[in-house]
């Protein structure tokens, strides 16, 4: 099955027939925005786009396919395999990763039990990620990532939407599966929002190489420290860290000899050393490379790599 048709294959007849009609290029969308009772949109290109029912898009809302509750129920039905029930662990965290790594965000009536978040129910309001792979867009960092003494610690800042996580997923397969003169290694990847990795029922639906491991929906902190207790890594990766228990386990992981792949939502050194974890970390020179990311020459675009002192290697 191709990547366009894993994605198609779980919207209602109506909305897959739109989607095949249209000429729009699978490798430029990004995201499919469904809510009960508004337009259709779409993250396209870098854009916003509303589909319309002959499968044009649309900068105007008043074109646009509106969506149906029975829409957002046909859909439920083909990603929980009729059964929400069997997905509610998932659904406690406000998503659920299909085939093919796509995941899909879910809003509604959120229903307590004991204070705690039991399941989603209602549910009106749906976002599916499209998963897209650049298979080799880490080629040219990754030998800037490692010397003779080994990987260094390294710390990916980037805004949302910049590329950050295709990167970092791209740097683990080059690391796990070797590169020329460099062979592979044992890399440990914390999943906690199932984005780098994207498995479904266990399985990566991502290639992030023969060499890696993944604690799936598994919080970083503790995380970082089963995976090096229990897999001993030689890298371990996290996406988006930020906490103080966090920065302890960071701690924990370089003290253990093992190097650490991390991202941090951010324009620069200067703007993430504002916020009081990552200035201790940023005082202490934790990480031995800052790759800076934006999206000026379109998405993923290495604007600067650092040294621990902040000093440019390019």
């Amino acid at each position: 099955m191709s990547a366009d048709q894993e994605v198609w294959r779980l919207l209602p007849v109506k909305l897959r027939q739109m989607f095949i009609r249209s000429s729009l290029l699978y490798d430029k969308l990004t995201e499919i925005r469904i809510r009960s009772g508004y337009p259709l949109l779409l993250n396209y290109s870098g854009r916003e786009r509303f589909m319309t029912m002959s499968g044009n898009l649309s900068p105007d809302p008043k074109d646009a396919y509106i969506i149906s509750q029975e829409d957002i129920r046909s859909i439920v039905d083909v990603v929980s395999k009729y059964s929400l029930y069997a997905f509610e662990e998932e659904l406690r965290q406000g998503y659920l990763t299909v085939d093919g790594g796509h995941r899909i965000g879910i809003a509604g009536k959120v229903v307590l039990e004991d204070g705690r978040i039991k399941t989603i129910r209602d549910i009106a309001y749906m976002n599916i990620r499209i998963a897209h792979q650049i298979p080799g867009c880490g080629k040219i960092l990754h030998p800037m990532l490692y010397d003779i003494q080994g990987y260094k610690h390294t710390l990916i800042i980037s805004p949302p939407g910049c590329g950050k996580t295709t990167l970092l997923r791209d740097l683990i397969r080059l690391s796990s599966e070797g590169t020329e003169g460099k062979p592979g290694v044992t890399v440990g990847v914390v999943d906690e929002r199932s984005e780098i990795a994207a498995c479904c029922r266990g399985i990566p639906q991502l290639d992030v190489g023969c060499r890696t491991d993944v604690l799936d929906g598994c919080p970083k902190a503790a995380g970082m420290l089963m995976m090096l207790r229990s897999m001993s890594p030689d890298i371990i990766a996290v996406d988006e860290i930020g906490n103080p228990g966090e920065y302890e386990a960071i701690r924990y992981v370089l003290n253990a000899g093992c190097a650490i792949y991390a991202t941090v939502h951010g324009i620069s050194m200067e703007e993430i050393g504002h916020r009081p974890v990552l200035k201790e970390i940023l005082h202490e020179q934790i990480f031995e490379r800052y790759v800076i990311l934006s999206n000026r020459r379109g998405i993923g675009t290495i604007e600067q790599i650092l040294d621990r002192s902040g000093n440019a290697l390019t």
